[in-house]
């Protein structure tokens, strides 16, 4: 693991230090999470369009010839 350092206003460090008292939890604890799901989400993103893009590389879906105009779409 590495060790970061953190500059960081002193009311800031104060309330989120009370904020992490009050869920039996610590600053770090909290930081260390939230880099976490970070990196998760960031994961699962990169996952969810590599999967995209295989499915429309195997999609024998094709788009036909445009039959309409934008007018066509608007009329009413």
């Amino acid at each position: 693991m590495k060790k970061i350092t953190l500059a960081v206003d002193e009311q800031i460090l104060a309330t989120v230090r009370r904020y992490a008292a009050e869920r039996n939890s610590n600053v770090n604890a909290l930081l260390w999470e939230y880099l976490t799901n970070i990196a998760a989400s960031e994961e699962r993103a990169k996952q969810a369009r590599a999967r995209l893009r295989l499915l429309g590389r195997k999609s024998r879906g094709r788009l036909g010839e445009r039959s309409w105009t934008r007018d066509d779409l608007h009329e009413r």
